[in-house]
């Protein structure tokens, strides 16, 4: 049974849908007031009183105009990676008036399917991963997933029209890894692949999931960025689940926008765990992959004769000296074919 809830738990997951990540919306029946790409926008959506277009009152997220006649507007999204989904926010923000009362969600698995060319005709099998239920005008609506199968794309149903702030997906990456070849070099740590920032000791400024985000950081906010520590000597931290058990070759530390507030220095540890909450409660033994180097600004930073050889690898440790911000991390390698890092065991 699905009942909305507080913040769940489940919004420890990735975000499945975010544009950040690849995320994108098709198609919609109908986006007349506002743009159905601002569904997966970052960030919360902003309201900026007496701003208009030719349309109407500019709002920050997805608008269909008012329906007049039978039906109900929806829209399709692709995830960025092919997921299980565990819940969804359906963001109302500064949608007051012109909320939908309700809203459903369905989902299928094209991986492997066909091209579709048009979303209004094709036939597709879709299943309800969350029955028509309630929205709040004006507010975050959690909801949990009805489903632990693998899915590609969603179809966002609102009823009847309105306005939907953000659409978060909340969901862990799948990957076939048995199709994956053993000796390939790949970024293990990369959020598209199935790698996890699980904890880290401060992130002031921004989130620890930015370090393993596609592509460069986008400005300085698109990192990890730490408060500015005032005890001597001082070390903070995170830890990185790899999307799967492997060795590490080679490593890349990014500062891209960090200037007068990167690291002094930096190092990475390493271990092997069965399961993340090991870790979490330092029920492991970390090994140097990375002795500390010095860091400059802004600067991509990459190492390789300098890492540590481990032959078996689960989570990593970044620590920076003392504070500041790091843009992304790298951590390319190779799988072990007879180890998958399993976070709920």
């Amino acid at each position: 049974m699905n009942t909305q809830t507080h913040k769940h738990n489940f919004t420890q997951f990735l975000d499945l849908a975010s544009a950040k990540l690849g995320g994108k919306v098709l198609y919609a029946t109908d986006d007349f007031f506002a743009e159905k790409e601002n569904l997966l926008k970052e960030g919360d959506a902003v309201f900026i009183a007496g701003k208009y277009t030719d349309r109407g009152k500019w709002m920050d997220g997805w608008e269909s105009r008012r329906k007049r006649t039978a039906g109900h507007d929806w829209c399709i999204v692709e995830l960025a990676e092919s997921g299980r989904i565990k819940g969804f926010d359906i963001d109302t923000s500064h949608f007051l008036g012109n909320h939908p009362p309700f809203a459903a969600i369905e989902a299928v698995n094209l991986k492997d399917g066909p091209e579709v060319d048009n979303w209004e005709t094709t036939q597709l099998v879709w299943t309800e991963i969350l029955p028509k239920s309630p929205l709040d005008p004006g507010s975050h609506n959690f909801y949990e997933s009805n489903s632990n199968e693998i899915f590609t794309h969603l179809k966002l149903h609102i009823y009847p029209d309105g306005g939907v702030a953000r659409l978060r997906v909340y969901g862990e990456v799948y990957k076939d890894w048995s199709r994956h070849p053993q000796n390939e070099v790949i970024d293990l740590a990369a959020a598209k692949v199935g790698g996890k920032a699980i904890a880290c000791n401060d992130m002031f400024f921004s989130a620890m999931d930015n370090l393993i985000m596609p592509n460069r950081g986008a400005n300085m906010g698109d990192g990890w960025e730490t408060k500015r520590n005032r005890t001597p000597n001082n070390r903070d931290w995170v830890i990185l689940r790899l999307a799967h058990t492997g060795c590490i070759e080679k490593v890349l530390v990014d500062t891209c926008h960090f200037k007068g507030n990167y690291p002094d220095s930096c190092s990475i540890e390493a271990c092997f765990a069965e399961n993340d909450q090991a870790v979490i409660e330092g029920k492991v033994e970390w090994q140097t992959l990375l002795p500390q180097q010095k860091l400059s600004a802004d600067f991509e930073h990459f190492y390789e004769k300098e890492v540590v050889s481990i032959p078996r690898i689960s989570h990593v440790r970044l620590n920076i000296f003392p504070d500041g911000g790091v843009s992304r991390l790298r951590l390319f390698g190779k799988i072990l074919q007879n180890y998958h890092n399993n976070p709920t065991a």
